[in-house]
């Protein structure tokens, strides 16, 4: 928690609740969440946001966190503790702006720079696949940063594909096509192969390999997202191995990347295979 927060709550929390104040929390343009917050400080959440409505003149909201993601969707659950009552916001990175609703989309603004590391390994005119494509977020940054030629995105979410059809208007993108609908259901209705493939789900999406392997041309990179603790990361590549080996394809592990942390020594991985 940063020094000028606590310097502005010193005088109106006591010890042990300063002690308590949460450590870390996201921001995604003018909204900040917070992951949760200790029981002891219910009473407390509206003065320390408020506070952060003080220090970050930017900010317009603070949530927390009542509910983790789950659902069809992979969705949290959030309660606005201080400023005004919207959970819509435009969030800028690597040379793009999006428009989301914090709740009703899932998005990580920690993975901006993940998004950067993928977008400087594409090649122009490279044909990519985002088989989870959210509010756009990477289609629109790949399209943004470098010469692909097109840039497919498939996203299940009536309301992020909504989202992500008005960001292509608002970055006037026009190599960029959006399919709204179940992956297995419109991937296979869609009669071309790709040359990079990337399956950002938040979790299980090892279930779509095997469809994400009937769509990738030959030396054509798949970047496999996955979460798992350290003594497991092996597993990964395992699943990529399992899912080859059923395709009747070959691989080669090109690196596997730490590019975040779900709760403690739990990552998520990517790992960037080509099929040879």
């Amino acid at each position: 928690m940063e020094k000028k927060l606590k310097e502005l709550l010193k005088k109106k929390l006591t010890k042990k609740q300063m002690g308590l104040l949460p450590s870390s929390y996201d921001v995604v343009g003018s909204v900040i969440v917070f992951s949760g917050f200790p029981f002891e400080l219910l009473k407390k959440e509206k003065l320390i946001g408020e506070a952060l409505l003080e220090l970050h003149k930017n900010i317009k909201t603070v949530c927390k966190k009542t509910k983790k993601y789950s659902g069809k969707y992979r969705l949290p659950k959030l309660q606005i503790i201080a400023g005004e009552k919207t959970k819509e916001t435009l969030y800028k990175e690597n040379n793009v702006s999006l428009k989301l609703d914090v709740e009703k989309v899932y998005f990580s603004s920690r993975l901006s720079s993940e998004r950067k590391r993928i977008y400087q390994m594409v090649k122009p005119k490279e044909d990519v696949l985002v088989m989870f494509s959210g509010c756009g977020v990477y289609p629109i940054v790949i399209s943004k940063n470098t010469l692909a030629n097109e840039v497919y995105g498939i996203e299940i979410n009536p309301l992020a594909h909504k989202y992500a059809t008005e960001n292509i208007k608002l970055n006037k993108v026009n190599n960029v096509k959006l399919f709204k609908g179940d992956v297995n259901l419109e991937l296979p209705k869609i009669n071309k192969k790709f040359s990079r493939i990337l399956m950002p789900l938040p979790k299980g999406a090892e279930v779509f390999l095997g469809l994400a392997l009937s769509k990738i041309k030959k030396k054509g990179v798949v970047h496999f997202y996955d979460f798992l603790s350290e003594d497991y990361f092996d597993l990964a590549k395992k699943k990529i191995a399992f899912a080859c080996e059923k395709a009747g394809k070959k691989f080669k592990i090109l690196k596997v990347v730490k590019c975040g942390q779900f709760s403690p020594r739990v990552y998520r991985l990517c790992v960037d295979f080509m099929v040879l």
